[in-house]
């Protein structure tokens, strides 16, 4: 089972527009959308889809309308109860793809709710193969509650079916995301999934530069020497690098037409974590991974794909050598 953390929830909201967004003007909508929303609740949105076991962790109120969407949607679901309203997310796309997005802070969680949510984590990890923390902290976590949520796991005993130790994903940017390296991180996640500016953030790099895929494999390999199990590097348009202990691959994106890039990452992590479940080796989790993520992008508003979207045999991965390594 996949079990994913959202510990700060949202509403997605998606205003599409029939012509280009302009700043000072006025606007008639051609569609608006809403769907329970947040990293961790769209990986779990698309996991399911594919079939796989998943649940999703997040804190909400029983008449919350990210926790009553996914009761809707039939989403597994586990929550720590907490006062308020969760943010809601807006997204502006238009009708070349691009996409603009507005994300409230979020609704503030106590040291209480931090530590419900930890003890719901460590129950859950007994029978679970992933755990994924996804997304931004919302106001009253500190930077290193992913990084401490990673040791805590981490040092836990084997899942209850005999597979071996729960792994754990993260999937971050900014302050949370560096802590996870920072002086002092303990136990490093088995799997981080960095776009190109993540990745920038990590190592001192240029983040145009790690769009290219040589220069972002040699980059992952330095959080892979900090004891990162494998590094999901997503590169936008050009494709995913995936870089393990086993080598470093490339999946090109297959062309598409552009209509969102909301949920885009959200959905190459779950297709890699999809793949990864059905044993697949590590280049097929890649194409997997690319294949999701391109199927995403292809979607309109906060649409997420389920297998029928997929193009699999449209993404091909080829291994990269990390001879050379970028200076910073």
């Amino acid at each position: 089972m996949i079990v994913t953390l959202t510990a700060n929830p949202s509403v997605d909201r998606t205003v599409t527009l029939t012509e280009p967004l302009r700043r000072g003007q006025v606007h008639r909508a051609a569609g608006v959308t809403s769907h329970p929303g947040g990293k961790g609740v769209n990986v779990a949105r698309v996991v399911a889809a594919g079939g796989a076991r998943t649940l999703a962790v997040l804190p909400g109120a029983d008449d919350d309308p990210v926790v009553s969407g996914l009761r809707a949607a039939g989403i597994a679901f586990r929550t720590v109860p907490v006062p308020g309203a969760p943010r809601t997310n807006l997204t502006i796309a238009e009708t070349d793809g691009t996409t603009t997005k507005i994300n409230e802070p979020g609704r503030p969680l106590t040291e209480r709710d931090l530590g419900e949510l930890t003890a719901l984590l460590v129950e859950l990890a007994a029978g679970a193969s992933w755990i994924v923390l996804s997304g931004s902290l919302p106001p009253g976590a500190p930077v290193e509650w992913y990084a401490q949520l990673v040791t805590t796991l981490s040092a836990l005993g084997g899942t209850s079916d005999g597979a071996g130790r729960t792994r754990i994903a993260v999937d971050t940017s900014d302050a949370p995301l560096l802590a996870l390296f920072g002086e002092n991180a303990g136990t490093a996640p088995d799997l981080v999934k960095p776009n190109s500016d993540e990745l920038a953030q990590l190592t001192g790099l240029d983040p145009v530069a790690l769009e290219e895929p040589s220069a972002a494999a040699a980059a992952a390999t330095r959080l892979l020497e900090c004891g990162v199990g494998a590094v999901l590097a997503t590169l936008g348009a050009a494709g995913a690098v995936l870089v393990t202990g086993e080598g470093a691959w490339f999946a090109a994106a297959p062309p598409i037409v552009p209509r969102s890039t909301v949920g885009a990452g959200d959905s190459a992590l779950a297709g890699y974590l999809l793949a990864e479940q059905s044993g697949a080796t590590p280049a097929d989790r890649l194409r997997s991974a690319v294949a999701y993520g391109s199927a995403a992008t292809a979607l309109p508003g906060t649409g997420l794909p389920g297998p029928a979207d997929i193009a699999l045999d449209a993404v091909t991965a080829r291994p990269l050598a990390l001879s050379d390594r970028p200076s910073a």
